[in-house]
């Protein structure tokens, strides 16, 4: 097997940590961002040198451009990018204060985008390289409560999307994962909510606070199967430019977009009838 060198933000916890640890175990090195480096002291001393750690909050894009072009000059080269980190954000959009809004997007939008803008001219100049970009199925389907979330995660999408055919002539790919629920921190120790706002409780966006509240509901996905089949889609080629994981990401993101495209087919006679008659 090919060793193969990473740049994973948000290695602390989640589908980064195991990632980074299933990596590791299989001789890969790994360059990973946390916000605390002392949480990652047990696998710095288990594996040395194969593990590179940098402080980085994504919120600062000049710290982004500095930890990214270190980790290439370090390490010498960098064969895959994940775009890892980020957290939810839960509450009507009515409850949610500006600052809320502006860190969620800073952090699962913007954060991203610098990173793998950072890392774009370094993968041009090697000649190769992978993008993974972490999404959900919430990328796909919106749900009430979550709509500063869905803001960040279709805006992602959207943009993976696009620098996918931008840098394909460069031998660079890009590939979305669409993960369902899993037993990771991110639902129940990640995430935050807005303020309640009391009227909201006849509302849908109650059910999504609720579930925080209670943190009782079930994950259904592995996230350490999740990390092996991601890090598995490497070796594709071509790369896939979305993985759904989790038989309830496959359920409702399926649905949507069977809803969706009949929604489209319904239109197709008034879409065309706007058409201008000397440009048809």
């Amino acid at each position: 097997m090919t060793q193969r060198t990473w740049f994973i933000t948000g290695i602390s916890s989640g589908f980064g940590r195991h990632m980074t640890e299933q990596l590791l175990e299989r001789g890969d090195r790994v360059a990973g961002t946390v916000r605390n480096m002392e949480v990652m002291n047990d696998l710095k001393a288990k594996f040395g040198d194969l593990l590179w750690i940098a402080k980085l909050d994504l919120t600062d894009t000049p710290a982004i451009r500095q930890v990214v072009d270190n980790a290439f000059n370090t390490l010498g080269h960098i064969d895959v990018v994940v775009n890892n980190a980020g957290y939810g954000l839960f509450g009507a959009a009515e409850e949610l204060t500006d600052e809320q809004i502006s860190h969620q997007l800073e952090t699962n939008l913007i954060g991203s985008i610098q990173v793998t803008r950072a890392a774009l001219p370094h993968l041009r100049l090697q000649g190769h390289g992978r993008i993974i970009q972490l999404s959900t199925v919430g990328g796909q389907v919106a749900f009430p409560g979550g709509s500063l979330y869905h803001a960040s995660k279709w805006g992602i999408e959207g943009f993976a999307e696009s620098v996918m055919y931008e840098v394909a002539p460069f031998n660079i790919s890009v590939t979305i994962v669409e993960p369902g629920s899993a037993s990771t921190n991110f639902r129940y120790r990640s995430s935050t909510l807005a303020p309640k706002i009391d009227a909201y409780e006849a509302s849908p966006a109650f059910h999504a606070r609720r579930i925080l509240e209670e943190a009782k509901a079930p994950s259904l996905g592995d996230p350490a199967k999740m990390a092996a089949i991601i890090i598995e889609s490497v070796d594709q080629n071509p790369a896939p430019k979305r993985i759904v994981l989790g038989s309830d990401a496959y359920s409702t993101i399926h649905k949507a977009l069977t809803e969706r495209l009949a929604a489209l087919e319904a239109q197709k006679d008034l879409a065309f009838s706007t058409d201008s008659p000397a440009n048809t």
